[in-house]
């Protein structure tokens, strides 16, 4: 696809995902979302990019490679070959990149970083002692401990994690974090959508308020990771290796072209990992004289039985567990359109059920099938050319319109949900009128003819439309519609921005259900 003339450029990302186990539903959460933006900005013919990747360094991943009796690249490499790059095909992944912190092109020109920082005086030696926790790569302040209970009653102990800490002392090299509190201020003031949602820029507002220490970039008691350039007794603490993917991916430090034609970024991140996307990394960026990003989306959490998921509690849910059952279309619906983007979501079964019978089969799909049942009946497939239209006619129209203009808005807000519910007016209004307008009786009257012709006319277009519209988030039942449609080309090479000026050939082919009834065993 042609880019738009304004030269509209489009770089999403997912946070490039640790290593140290294998995905769940909520690693899977992100990267659809990010999918369907990056979709969707293709089809709107923006020079659109989609990085995601693994986070292969640090201590972590050292003990649990250590633990399994392998080398620290020996598991990861397990992990990403096995789990991590089959769950892009599990959830039907468009991603134009996979990078993984352990490639050359990445571990090179993140020390090129690190140098230019030392050169120019953000980076000196300090002494650091402090409470770090293994799982969560990252020295705690006291108010992010609590008490422990049950084995671990009477320690202090990671909120995130509820494992404690460990009481750390090294000679660390620091960045000079602290000198860039007054420009962060500025930027989250000036660029108000810079940290979204509302919840997350009030957070870190008030976080960077609150003072900024300067930031411990380098460990000596293990080597698994980045050397520091200048001192090879060092590694680099894996944040600040891992932030930089996002910039080495896309040309930082060898290839300055592709650099200025990607970056910067809209990041989207869970909001646990908020500050280090919405405070360091942005710091890290200003003193390297680079632009900061585009924006950092902190979504919600996928809670399941109301608390976090998570594989070191076992409340993990596999993203296989549920496309297996319902596949990976439904998989992507479900958790943009049951969840406000940006909020905690509770998941259930019994909800994914409810929603995927009652919106996808009987209210997509069924329809799908009537239209193209009813074409294929009354005009032997041929699909008719309309008389002169009627009001409602002319209603379904509006809505097509109008779902596509207000999608598009909701998606440049990242409001994925919003854009879902706008698209989902057209399926509830076509499913409303032809329940009105009664085709099946309309075919009874010869002298009703044209008027049959004009409403399956009608509500053929307003199905390509919504083939056109649906494709980022259904890519695999869009298809087959689009196939049975007899459309051109193929859906996603669709404007998406003007969806209702589709066009096809002159006739429809069979169409199986697109979201088959799926039966509960209580």
């Amino acid at each position: 696809m042609e880019p738009m003339s304004d030269g509209s450029s489009f770089f999403v990302t997912t946070p490039i995902f640790y290593v140290n186990d294998v995905p769940h539903i909520g690693h899977a959460y992100t990267e659809v979302a990010a999918d369907v933006l990056a979709r969707w900005h293709r089809q709107r013919g923006d020079d659109t990019w989609f990085l995601t990747g693994t986070d292969e360094h640090g201590q972590k991943i050292l003990r649990t490679a250590t633990a399994n009796g392998v080398t620290p690249q020996e598991w990861a490499d397990k992990l990403v070959e096995e789990s991590w790059k089959p769950l892009l095909e599990t959830i039907d992944l468009s991603n134009d990149d996979f990078i993984r912190t352990t490639e050359p092109r990445h571990e090179e020109n993140v020390q090129k970083f690190l140098q230019h920082l030392y050169d120019t005086g953000f980076i000196y030696t300090g002494e650091y002692e402090g409470y770090y926790c293994v799982g969560c790569e990252e020295y705690k302040q006291a108010g992010d401990l609590v008490d422990g209970s049950g084995e671990y009653a009477g320690q202090r102990v990671c909120a995130i994690h509820s494992k404690p800490v460990e009481l750390l002392h090294e000679k660390n090299y620091f960045f000079k974090m602290s000198a860039f509190a007054e420009q962060l201020l500025a930027l989250y003031e000036e660029r108000p959508d810079f940290v979204q949602p509302e919840s997350a820029r009030n957070e870190v507002l008030a976080f960077v308020r609150s003072g900024l220490d300067d930031l411990s970039i380098s460990r000596s008691s293990f080597d698994w990771g980045v050397k520091v350039p200048w001192d090879e007794s060092h590694v680099v603490y894996v944040w600040f290796d891992a932030l930089l993917n996002y910039v080495t991916a896309v040309g930082y430090g060898q290839d300055e072209a592709e650099f200025e034609r990607r970056w910067p970024a809209t990041h989207l991140v869970g909001k646990d990992i908020l500050r280090f996307h919405a405070v360091i990394w942005p710091a890290m960026l200003m003193a390297a004289g680079l632009p900061v990003p585009h924006r950092v989306f902190g979504h919600g959490w996928l809670l399941v039985g109301g608390e976090k998921m998570s594989k070191s509690k076992l409340t993990g849910i596999a993203p296989t567990q549920i496309t297996d059952t319902f596949g990976s279309d439904a998989f992507r619906y479900y958790f943009l359109r049951a969840i406000s983007f940006g909020q905690d979501g509770s998941f259930s079964w019994e909800d994914l059920h409810a929603r995927y019978t009652s919106e996808l089969a009987n209210g997509f799909g069924n329809l799908a099938s009537r239209v193209i049942a009813m074409v294929s009946r009354y005009c032997d497939g041929v699909i008719p050319a309309p008389g002169a239209f009627s009001e409602a006619d002319v209603a379904i129209q509006a809505i097509e319109r109008t779902a596509t203009a207000t999608a598009s808005i909701a998606i440049d807000r990242l409001a994925i949900h919003e854009a879902i519910h706008e698209v989902w007016t057209l399926v509830d209004g076509l499913n409303g009128y032809i329940t009105e307008q009664e085709p099946w009786a309309l075919a009874k009257k010869p002298e009703e003819r044209e008027r049959l012709e004009t409403v399956l006319y009608t509500a053929v277009r307003g199905l390509g439309t919504l083939a056109v519209l649906l494709s980022p988030v259904l890519p695999k039942a869009t298809a087959k519609l689009w196939t049975a449609l007899g459309g051109d080309g193929a859906v996603q090479d669709q404007r998406i921005d003007h969806a209702w000026e589709w066009s096809g050939a002159a006739s429809v082919a069979p169409l199986e259900a697109l979201f088959p009834r799926i039966e509960t065993t209580e």
